[in-house]
């Protein structure tokens, strides 16, 4: 009993002398940064925490939905028919024609052994004819993550789809498919563009697209593929663990992509494409290029690029050719305007009162400046002929270089815009600018500058390069887009409108979803009084015996126009221009511009070329 009690008081004194010997120690409060880590590491917790739920229900939601709907179902996709692009007159340039496409069931697949893997491929390889490395490389590159099946060939007959069928595999379907086919092809090529596989790169830019997805890959096919492409639907039958049929099916409608109807004429595109083409041949040349605009609007109404491509076959000599089928030249190509760009500079010289109406500039077939460098020898710019005085209407008719040069540069009693001011006139034209065209790979022209040349050559801007940009040479390039353009705001006296191709997306319903509406891109009016009189001259361009496109005074109404034959790869080739507008007057006009790449005579092998399309256009479009 004694032993117990002292045990009790044992365990008693230990207590109170610990008791004791805390109450030597001094308590210290937490600091408050303390609490405020706690509650600021605790705060990021919950922040990591909602985020990763965002990203899962909502952000992620769709894409785990439907991985959870694979993993107990087995889903047929129900493709959806993409949509028709039709010309300004309601004809399709297009059709989707149905097929078949063989698709392997990845998820299945992956749980076969890889003998059993190798004889599917193999069955699949003889019957399909894909490459079987190719086939494993697809394999090796799907992510499980983002779909369950994949397209393995398109476009298969019936024999095959019968084969396929045969094989008895569980994890390889037949679905329907449609297969794009473009009328006329080659014609329409560079403006409706194609459709192909889809690249890592795609595939990385939009979480829609799956491994071998069909999806736009130049020209309009690629500038509205979202809409185009439409939304597929599917055939879901729910299974079992045991991936046994509940027989219980939902079938969700595949919604048809958007209808293009263009600004384009069908008609005046295949005459254009076909009198340009013709013309190439009998030259014994393959490049060129022609577009028809609508001044008041910006609507194309044609645009041919040669040489073109047949879109329903992409071929491995379409990548490789040095022509360069597959490039747009009329909105990628980069050219000398050559003397196209006489009439920006005429306005301009008006404008800035270097030039007057009644100056006149005498044109002996050249002019010589003193070589500094060389004094005995003073350095030569030539006319392409002499043609006597000319002021500033005969010069644009018989394309004086002399008069331009004195107008660009200065000479004798003239003293010459200079290269600050043409660089202005010429962003006033917005020769530097993407004209917003509703097209894939625009490219803008250089507009060469005195710093620019400077840090390039290391070598002084001289009047010799202020010369030869007066009359588009040197270094100053522009697209034929921006050419044109610029032609057709001297026509509107100085309304610039952005070109577009697609009038309007209507879906299957017949909802209009996209129209596109004349923008103007810049009013430039106050150089109206100045086009004017650059317009006599490009009158008499056409209308005067000695201009250069007198041929088209034969038309039965007045064109305005403008040639050019750019002298090219040192001068070894020459690129030949027309560009200009009419009915001059009328309510209704049309600018057109033609370029023959590597022509033999200049800008006469362009001038019968524009005549055949205004002609076309006059008995066709406006007689009617």
């Amino acid at each position: 009993m004694r032993r117990q009690r002292d045990s009790e008081l044992f365990l008693e004194e230990s207590v109170l002398d610990d008791m004791a010997s805390s109450l030597d120690c001094v308590e210290i409060p937490l600091a408050r940064g303390v609490f405020t880590l706690v509650v600021a590491a605790a705060a990021l917790m919950a922040i990591m925490a909602f985020g990763k739920v965002f990203l899962l229900g909502i952000n992620a939601g769709a894409f785990y939905k439907d991985r959870a709907m694979a993993n107990v179902s087995d889903i047929t996709v129900k493709p959806a028919e993409r949509g028709i692009f039709f010309d300004r007159n309601g004809t399709p340039l297009v059709r989707n024609i149905p097929t078949f496409r063989v698709v392997l069931d990845l998820s299945n697949f992956f749980k076969k052994q890889s003998e059993e893997q190798n004889r599917e491929l193999d069955e699949l390889t003889r019957i399909v004819g894909v490459n079987k490395d190719e086939l494993r490389v697809w394999l090796s590159r799907v992510d499980l993550e983002r779909q369950s099946s994949m397209v393995i060939a398109r476009d298969l007959t019936i024999g095959q789809v019968a084969e396929i069928k045969n094989m008895g595999a569980d994890d390889v379907h037949i679905e329907n498919d449609f297969k794009r086919q473009y009328e006329e092809p080659g014609m329409f090529s560079h403006v409706t563009g194609y459709v192909g596989l889809v690249s890592v790169k795609d595939m990385q830019s939009d979480s829609d697209l799956l491994l071998n997805d069909l999806i736009g890959k130049s020209g309009l096919e690629l500038q509205y593929d979202d809409a185009l492409r439409g939304k597929n639907g599917a055939l879901i039958d729910y299974r079992n663990a045991k991936n046994e049929s509940l027989g219980k099916e939902t079938e969700i409608a595949p919604e048809q992509g958007s209808n293009a109807y263009l600004t384009i004429d069908g008609g005046l595109q295949t005459y254009f494409y076909g009198r340009l083409k013709e013309q190439l041949e009998n030259m014994g040349r393959t490049a060129g290029a022609g577009i028809v605009i609508d001044p008041d609007t910006g609507e194309i109404l044609a645009m041919v690029s040669l040489p073109t491509f047949d879109n329903n076959r992409i071929t491995a000599e379409d990548l490789t050719n040095r022509d360069r089928p597959l490039f747009n030249r009329v909105v990628s190509g980069l050219y000398n305007p050559a003397s196209t760009i006489k009439p920006l500079v005429a306005t301009a010289a008006l404008q800035e009162g270097v030039m007057d109406t009644s100056k006149s500039v005498y044109s002996k077939g050249y002019i010589e400046i003193p070589n500094p460098y060389h004094p005995d020898q003073p350095s030569r710019f030539v006319d392409w002929k002499a043609h006597g005085w000319v002021n500033v209407y005969s010069a644009l008719a018989r394309s004086s270089n002399i008069y331009f040069y004195a107008a660009g540069g200065g000479f004798e009693d003239v003293k010459g815009l200079g290269i600050e001011r043409l660089r202005s006139y010429w962003h006033t034209f917005g020769l530097d600018e993407k004209t917003g065209i509703d097209m894939p790979g625009e490219k803008v022209g250089f507009l060469p500058s005195i710093e620019e040349k400077e840090e390039r050559t290391d070598l002084p801007w001289r009047i010799g390069d202020t010369y030869n940009v007066s009359i588009g040479q040197g270094d100053l390039t522009v697209t034929p887009l921006e050419l044109i353009n610029y032609i057709a705001s001297i026509s509107t006296r100085g309304k610039m409108y952005r070109p577009f191709v697609m009038k309007k997306m209507v879906n299957e319903k017949g909802d209009t979803l996209n129209e596109q509406r004349p923008e103007l891109l810049r009013d430039i009016s106050h150089l109206a009084g100045s086009m004017n009189e650059v317009e006599k001259g490009m009158i008499e361009t056409t209308q005067k015996d000695y201009g250069t496109a007198r041929l088209l005074k034969g038309l039965p109404f007045v064109v305005a126009g403008k040639t050019g034959s750019a002298q090219v790869s040192m001068k070894q080739k020459t690129n030949a221009f027309f560009t200009g507008y009419g009915p001059v007057g009328g309510e209704k006009k049309i600018v057109v511009l033609v370029l023959v790449e590597d022509a033999l005579e200049g800008g006469s092998n362009a001038v019968p070329v524009a005549y055949d399309v205004f002609r076309w256009y006059y008995e066709n479009r406006l007689k009617k």
